[in-house]
């Protein structure tokens, strides 16, 4: 075993040792912190990947900002036993339902991987540029511009319909007939 698959081994120990944590911890801070460790170690998969760009927008976008919200979003909703939601039965069934499904298309991924699905083998020690901004710039630019402009107007109608459903009742001035 050389170096490159030792550190690949240990980053996916940490990966589901942390992800464990995430499921298993009862506290919603700990839970988060787990979830902000989990981020890293994916980073640290993209760097073997010699995808340093996704590394570095994962930690920064996922770790840093968007774990940042939900620490400080669960810190000020100040949770305690007398605010926590009555449980649902039917919510409960839903969710193993949901969570059988799961299983079953990670049991059939894994199985049709297995049966013989030939996958093609990059060598990462010898230098590719899959992963590189200039790499990933040319595709995005050239290739998929399309769907990158359609994702770009999917995001500002998402933001724009959040802006509006955000805004209370008072905020929103409806024109009231007197007469009737």
């Amino acid at each position: 075993m050389d170096l490159q698959q030792i550190v690949f081994w240990v980053l996916c120990i940490m990966t589901l040792g942390f992800a464990t944590g995430v499921i298993l911890s009862r506290n919603p801070i700990t839970s988060i912190l787990f979830l902000i460790m989990t981020f890293f170690c994916i980073s640290g998969h993209y760097v073997l990947m010699n995808a340093q760009f996704l590394a570095i927008v994962n930690i920064i976008v996922y770790a840093g900002a968007i774990m940042v919200l939900f620490l400080f979003v669960v810190m000020l909703m100040n949770l305690n036993a007398d605010t926590e939601p009555q449980k649902n039965t039917l919510l409960q069934l839903a969710a193993v339902v949901s969570g059988g499904i799961l299983l079953l298309v990670l049991i059939a991924s894994f199985k049709s991987l297995i049966s013989g699905v030939e996958t093609k083998q990059i060598d990462l020690a010898h230098g590719t540029n899959v992963g590189l901004i200039k790499e990933l710039g040319t595709l995005l630019f050239t290739k998929y511009v399309f769907p990158f402009e359609v994702a770009s107007v999917l995001f500002l109608s998402a933001m724009v319909g959040a802006v509006v459903l955000g805004k209370k009742d008072s905020d929103i001035v409806t024109t009231v007939d007197i007469d009737s």
